[in-house]
């Protein structure tokens, strides 16, 4: 059977990105890939997660792991094939979707190398898993693929592999050994008082002033709290509550995301964030704030041999390759949550797709997130279909 080309899966990946545990059609455009490539994908694998082995003769076994998901972001790119594709996010609400964090090009770079592997088989001895993860985003997916025994379906690996787009130029590859991504939290508070007139605002209990107050007060935590030499971050993403001006609502909800390089500091920014919510709702007279903790991604910690392995393993395949001890940032992933349950190694590096132009220009690089985020998708795809490929090639008999 006939494949397409790389870069017309990505395109039409990129027009139709569908939110976490919603990936039916990107699940299926995957697996019919997959069929035509003569695999036999196993899905709804973790809710729509997408499975294949590729088995040739005895040897390791390596675990490739891209996620799928997008986001409940409006697409701004002014691509010819931009997103406008909307869907129902978890809250219920309608919203316009984008893969603004580069999960297109991750399927794309997995698929590029099983095409490879295959065509080169008679070089290499082993099996390789290709693991299509859904809602990473939301940090759940990596979770619910092992909860539906994922590592008693397939062969356990002797070696996890992944790689994220980065807003670095194309062709930089970046490899940390150690910690190289934050743990992550995402907390949900609603602030509830009593509503009332506008006008006789002491006759109320209002959530809008205790929440702008915590607002504010959150900021102090990184700022006041945690000591020069950690690092974490404590970000308000989202704030709703009322319907006018002349009415104070009942409750107020904000959405707040910390991060933090350390299991210490992670408990301590939790600890934080409980003790102001629940001051500001005392000082304003509120009943106790709901808080709704949803769980959140560990540290992602590199295997320093494993790491090693790739890094050498790519030496001379990509055109630029960094090495750090640790490139420890404040993001965060689940992909961590696949190597613990299979007890095994993993390395997770990071893949330059941005124009090189716009950086040597000085302009603003739109990063990860931003509904700017346009990929030099053409140009990325060689170099993340290369690296998997190596670094696998690291591992196969």
């Amino acid at each position: 059977m006939t494949t397409l080309p790389l870069f017309d899966i990505y395109r039409d990946l990129h027009a139709h990105p569908e939110l976490a545990f919603a990936e039916h059609r990107t699940a299926g455009v995957v697996a019919d890939h997959l069929r035509s490539l003569g695999l036999e994908p196993t899905t709804g694998v973790g809710g729509t997660g997408v499975v294949a082995v590729l088995e040739n003769a005895a040897g390791p076994v390596v675990w490739l792991r891209a996620d799928m998901d997008g986001l409940p972001v409006e697409e701004r790119t002014g691509l010819a094939y931009a997103s406008v594709h909307t869907a129902v996010d978890e809250d219920g609400s309608e919203t316009r979707t984008m893969h603004a964090c580069g999960h297109d090009l991750h399927m794309t770079w997995l698929l590029g190398a099983l095409e490879r592997l295959i065509a080169t088989r008679d070089s290499w001895a082993g099996t390789v898993v290709a693991v299509f993860q859904p809602a990473e985003e939301v940090i759940g997916g990596a979770r619910a693929m092992v909860d539906d025994d994922l590592v008693g379906r397939v062969p356990r690996p002797d070696v996890v592999l992944g790689q994220h787009t980065a807003p670095e130029p194309v062709g930089r590859v970046t490899v940390g050994s150690g910690p190289v991504m934050a743990a992550s939290d995402r907390f949900t508070i609603t602030f509830r008082g009593r509503g009332g007139h506008g006008s006789a605002p002491q006759t109320t209990r209002d959530p809008v002033v205790a929440a702008a107050s915590a607002v504010v007060r959150l900021q102090s935590v990184v700022a006041r709290e945690v000591g020069p030499r950690q690092a974490a971050v404590v970000t308000v993403g989202s704030i709703h509550g009322g319907t006018r001006a002349n009415i104070i609502p009942d409750e107020v909800t904000i959405e707040v995301s910390t991060r933090a390089q350390t299991d210490d500091t992670r408990h301590q920014v939790e600890q934080a964030v409980r003790r102001i919510v629940a001051a500001e709702s005392a000082a304003g007279g509120l009943d106790e704030p709901l808080v709704r903790v949803r769980p959140g991604a560990n540290v992602l910690v590199n295997d320093a041999d494993a790491a090693g392995r790739v890094l050498a393993a790519l030496e001379g395949v990509v055109p630029s390759l960094v090495a750090g001890d640790s490139v420890l940032g404040m993001a965060s992933e689940d992909v961590g949550d696949l190597a613990t349950a299979a007890e095994a190694p993993i390395v997770y590096w990071f893949t330059g797709t941005t124009d090189p132009a716009l950086f040597a220009d000085g302009a603003e690089v739109p990063t990860n997130h931003s509904p700017f985020f346009a990929p030099l998708a053409e140009a990325s795809i060689p170099v993340g279909v290369g690296a998997f490929v190596a670094a696998t090639r690291a591992w196969l008999a």
